[in-house]
């Protein structure tokens, strides 16, 4: 029996397993047939990824997807060799995680010609929003109106049913009442919103519908792959519905398709959750995920920075486990959500977070609560950009590129793919202004740009935009030239002082130490020995005397 019909055997105990397998096996053939365009068959130093949506930069009547190229063209292709394109598809709400069409682009941005000309300067990388659709999506309308193909697409639920156990993202209610044309009320399964409807998984014409988008995906140039809010697909009463047995046999199935269909295509998992559970979707490291993102990072850097205490960052990296051969972590300090809290619960104190949490509020970040089981709520997330959450409001722009660049030092060279935000590159402050707009936290760090504006900030020498820009363009130039930061290349973690973050990447036949001072005062390295700083070609004699400045790293190759 072939893996797929056994997982499907798995997932489906009383369907019609050959019926549903041939059905499948006939969609990868066709698409086989229609990926033309290899893969990349592993990762290496060069892969740094871009995340963006598609309607970031602005031209009056053009189709904002090629203006995006244009700017990536001019001024970012020669940084990222990958592109995450934020859902690019028709949508509702939540920025794009709400889709209308899985299969279109949305008009405002261009259409397919346009992701494919994109893919001519970068790997693209395609969000796969596989738990929910738009409320007003086909199928969901074709469920409102009693079509009969869609009867089972969606997960009702009696209101009565005792559901506490189920873990909560949001502080929302979980079900929402909806009205059929019939006239009968249902009240339908929402993770995150009343307009992002749950797709039943336990339906197999549901699994059939997501394979073919997955595919469809395959067919139009994505080569990662990245599975949105992917841990809550199955639902099952009386559990917590997130992580689920069958939730993770969805996971390896998708992994089977797509290394049939075009193998080298990377698969990201996308899991908010604590590390255990996080790293549960890299399977036995051959047959889920290839990629986990590395969520404890983009907290545990700012906490870190904000203490001048580099001793929770040392011994959550010392003991971080889980990352093999054909896996690796998806490295991020910014993303389009704000950054999340619960990954560092049971690594920080509660009274810690809570205490970092009101410290940026008081510098202008806002903050978004999720529901506990016992009725209250905790805070999930905090909405900031990353600039703005490592620094006060009345620091010196270069104090603010100072502690941004030692957080993107971090990233660039800790083990895994690293991926930088789009308002990261650009040196971008808090957008007010998009939240009083939305009404959504969120959109603090969403910010888009008229291309013409954009491009004058970027290129007028002393502002903040080009100081970032120049500055984090020169490290990540020098880090696609070390072998060393391949993510296989080994990473060990060193306890040098607790002010420092340390660490040492290993080949073979060479080694590099890269230290940064997370604190404001002069702290000694601890470091002996000649050795040359890679990002400014200049070689020094270490002893014990010799000191790092506030905020200030080192990449040190030894020199023999």
């Amino acid at each position: 029996m072939s893996k797929i019909k056994e997982r499907l055997a798995f997932i489906y105990e009383n369907e019609d397993i050959n019926r549903i397998n041939s059905l499948i096996e006939k969609r990868i053939e066709e698409a086989k047939l229609k990926i033309s365009k290899k893969r990349k068959q592993n990762w290496d130093e060069l892969d740094v990824v871009l995340i963006t949506y598609g309607d970031q930069f602005r031209e009056e009547g053009i189709p904002t997807l090629e203006t995006f190229k244009k700017m990536f063209d001019e001024h970012l292709s020669n940084k990222f060799e990958l592109v995450h394109i934020l859902p690019f598809y028709p949508y509702t709400s939540d920025d794009g995680f709400s889709v209308v069409d899985y299969k279109k682009v949305d008009p405002a941005l261009g259409d397919w010609s346009h992701i494919e000309s994109l893919s001519n300067s970068a790997r693209i990388m395609f969000d796969y929003v596989c738990n929910h659709i738009s409320s007003k999506s086909e199928w969901f309308q074709g469920y409102l109106n009693n079509d009969p193909k869609y009867n089972d697409y969606f997960t009702e639920m009696d209101p009565s049913i005792d559901l506490s156990s189920v873990t909560r993202p949001r502080a929302l209610p979980l079900l929402s009442k909806f009205k059929l044309a019939n006239g009968e009320e249902k009240h339908i399964w929402t993770t995150f919103s009343d307009d992002q409807i749950d797709l039943n998984f336990s339906n197999p014409q549901v699994l059939l519908d997501m394979i073919d988008v997955l595919l469809f995906y395959l067919e139009q140039g994505a080569e990662y792959v990245r599975l949105d809010a992917v841990g809550y697909m199955w639902k099952e009463v009386g559990t917590s519905c997130i992580h689920l047995e069958k939730t993770h046999e969805i996971v390896k199935l998708f992994r089977d398709l797509l290394d049939e269909a075009a193998k080298g295509t990377v698969m990201i998992t996308e899991t908010n959750v604590p590390h255990l559970d996080n790293i549960s979707y890299f399977g036995n490291g051959h047959d889920e995920a290839h990629m986990v993102y590395q969520f404890p990072l983009p907290p545990l850097v700012l906490y870190s920075l904000h203490k001048g205490n580099g001793s929770a960052l040392t011994n959550w990296a010392k003991n971080l486990e889980g990352s093999g051969e054909d896996t690796t972590f998806f490295n991020f300090l910014a993303s389009h959500d704000g950054i999340g809290l619960n990954p560092i619960r049971g690594i920080i104190p509660e009274e810690e977070i809570l205490s970092l949490v009101e410290e940026l509020k008081e510098e202008g970040a806002l903050v978004n609560y999720k529901k506990n089981s016992d009725g209250t709520e905790s805070p999930y997330e905090i909405n900031v950009t990353y600039l703005d959450a490592l620094n006060k409001q009345s620091s010196s722009d270069d104090q603010r590129v100072k502690k941004f660049l030692l957080a993107h030092s971090i990233l660039l060279t800790f083990q895994g793919v690293p991926a930088i935000y789009i308002q990261s590159m650009l040196g971008s402050r808090n957008d007010y202004a998009g939240v009083e707009k939305t009404g959504m936290n969120r959109s603090i760090n969403r910010q888009k740009y008229p291309l013409v504006e954009i491009e004058k900030e970027l290129n007028e020498e002393g502002t903040l935009r080009n100081k970032v820009f120049t500055e984090l363009t020169n490290i990540i130039q020098v880090r696609k030239e070390e072998k060393l930061f391949n993510p296989n290349a080994k990473m060990e973690v060193l306890e040098l002082n607790d002010k420092l973050f340390a660490i040492k990447r290993t080949s073979e036949d060479d080694h590099i130490i890269i230290l940064h001072n997370l604190s404001n005062e002069q702290v000694l390295c601890g470091l002996n020995g000649k050795y040359l700083n890679i990002l400014t070609g200049v070689v020094e004699e270490f002893n014990e005397f010799n000191s790092l400045e506030p905020y200030q790293f080192l990449w040190l190759k030894p020199v023999n």
